[in-house]
Formats: C-alpha cells, structure tokens, sequence
C-alpha cells in the first residue's frame, strides 16, 4: 500500500474550496432573501401610504374644495370616485347564501361541481358528464359569489339606499382617487 501525500493535499484543498464557495453561495442566497423581504414590506409601506391618499386625503381635500375632477396642466385629470367592497364572512357563509336567496339575488351565489379523472380515464369521464354521480365518482362541489359580482351588488344596493346585513357581509363603501395619465 503506498500513499500518495500529493494527491491526498489536492483533495483536501479542492474540498476545502467547494466547501468555501458552498457556503459562500449559502450567505448570498440568505442576503438575497433578507433583501426581499425588506423590500416586499418597504412596497407594503408604500402601498399603505398611497391606500390612505386615494382613499382618505385627497377625497376630503377635494370634497371641501367642492371639486369632483381636476384637469391638471399636462392633460392629465384626477377624479374622486366611489368605492366599493364586500366579501362574505366565512363563519355565517350559509346564512349569507341564505340571505342572498331571499332577497331574489340567488342567481349571483355560483356552484360549481368539478370532478378529476385518471390518464386514459378519457370514457369514463364522457360517460361522467352525461351520468354524473351514477357512476360512483364523488366530485368536489365549490359554492360562493364572484368578488367582482358581490362588489357590484353592494354598489348597488348602497347606491339605492338598501342596506345589506353587516353580521353576514363585510362591505366597505368609499372614495377612492383616479389619476387618468396620458397616453
């Protein structure tokens, strides 16, 4: 048995330098990540300060100065307009469905059945489509309201003066300010 100190010192030293870069690689990546994190809550800052402008200052601003729109020199315009929200509150979704259903806006709650078949599964799920759960499949049945569809109903009934019950609906009524840029 001979030993080789030579070629045992390369190793060791090659090694020794995978070692440094993997770990030199593994501190730029934590950087990498702490920079983005930082910079997703300095965006989340910057969101919040233009939220409270649209939303709150300016509207306020406009509204004591009697102005509903503001053409600004360059051709651009600002314009406060109303804003609205709403979502259903988990907890109560049932009675909020329920509610929806009395008040003759069933229509807008959607139902939505989806069922997965396997590769080469192509018949059955032909078959599935005109049979539906007479074949033994159990599809996953999702129930709920369109955001954009609930915002346009609470627009609605607020506008007209109906009110919608607060124990089952989250609604949000608002102004909200619009820069029109040029083109």
């Amino acid at each position: 048995m001979t030993i080789n100190y030579e070629q045992d010192r390369v190793e060791s030293i090659t090694q020794i330098d995978t070692a440094k870069t993997l770990s030199d690689k593994v501190l730029k990546l934590k950087d990498l990540e702490d920079e983005i994190f930082n910079a997703e809550e300095s965006i989340n800052k910057l969101k919040e300060q233009a939220r409270i402008l649209s939303q709150v200052e300016i509207p306020i601003m406009m509204q004591e100065m009697h102005i509903t729109k503001l053409k600004l020199k360059d051709g651009e315009s600002v314009e406060v307009k109303p804003f609205y929200s709403g979502s259903i509150i988990p907890e109560v979704q049932e009675k909020a469905f329920e509610w929806l259903r009395n008040n003759g806006l069933g229509d807008i709650i959607k139902n939505d059945i989806t069922v997965t078949f396997g590769r080469g599964e192509d018949n059955k799920a032909a078959e599935y489509a005109v049979l539906a759960r007479g074949q033994g499949f159990e599809p996953v049945q999702k129930v709920g309201v369109h955001s954009q569809t609930l915002k346009a109903v609470v627009r609605e009934r607020v506008e007209s003066g109906r009110d919608m019950p607060s124990d089952l609906f989250k609604t949000f009524a608002g102004n909200q300010t619009k820069i029109t840029r040029r083109s």
